[in-house]
Order: structure tokens, then C-alpha cells, then sequence
């Protein structure tokens, strides 16, 4: 069996996977939410309209404060909405698994026993100042 085939089961197991079952299940929820894709379509308003505010010529600085508030606001009610929480939740589990396959993959990579290998550096999954998994 070749590579490219295990790799297409892999995308099958995945698929079938309650993690990803689950975060395809929140995803569907939050395109099917009227009122989330409104407050995500005024969040991205407001921020072009922040884009084109900084970008003119004349800058007003007041204006560009009360946009950003603005956009602080929206984004924290989107974020407080349950359907956008379980998605997060949803996501966060369907990356924890991701992530693991990843680190199997490329430690199998390097030679190591793909039955033994797993992530034992610690990581949280916030890879803003990670030098990478070991």
C-alpha cells in the first residue's frame, strides 16, 4: 500500500473522528447563525473601515480610537455567543488532535518508532514563541 493511500485513510479516520464531527457540527452552527454572521459581517466593517481610516492622508486619531473600540466591542460579544464558544472549544480539540498527528508524522520522519513517538515537549498549542516540536 502506498503513501498517498495511508494518507487518504488517515483523512478518512479524521473525518470520522468524534473531534472532527464535532467541530464540523459547530461550524455548520455558526454558518447557519443569522445573527452571528451579521455581527461577523459588521466586525469586518468596521474593521475596513479602520484600514481605510488609517490609510487617508489625514488621519483622524479620535475616529480611529472610537472605530477600534467599536470593533473591540463587537468582537467580544461574537466571542461571548455560545454557538462561537463551543466552536472554539470544538476547534481546540480538533487541533490538540491534529497537532499530535503531525508530531507522529514527523518524528516518523526522523526515524523515530511511529508506535512509541508522541509530543513530549510540553506544548500548549500556542506556537507564537515556540522554536518547534520535538
Amino acid at each position: 500500500m502506498d503513501v498517498i493511500e495511508k494518507a487518504r485513510e488517515l483523512g478518512k479516520a479524521i473525518q470520522a473522528d468524534s473531534r472532527f464531527l464535532r467541530f464540523a457540527k459547530a461550524r455548520l452552527a455558526n454558518d447557519d447563525d443569522a445573527e452571528l454572521q451579521a455581527a461577523i459581517a459588521h466586525f469586518n466593517q468596521i474593521r475596513a473601515e479602520i484600514d481605510e481610516a488609517t490609510a487617508a492622508e489625514v488621519r483622524d486619531e479620535t475616529h480611529i480610537r472610537t472605530l477600534n473600540g467599536q470593533m473591540r466591542k463587537t468582537y467580544g460579544e461574537i466571542m461571548a455567543t455560545p454557538a462561537m464558544a463551543e466552536y472554539n472549544a470544538a476547534k481546540a480539540e480538533l487541533d490538540k488532535m491534529v497537532t499530535a498527528v503531525n508530531v507522529i508524522i514527523g518524528k516518523s520522519i526522523e526515524g523515530e518508532d511511529p508506535e512509541t513517538c508522541e509530543a513530549t515537549s510540553g506544548c500548549a498549542g500556542n506556537c507564537s514563541a515556540c522554536g518547534g516540536c520535538h
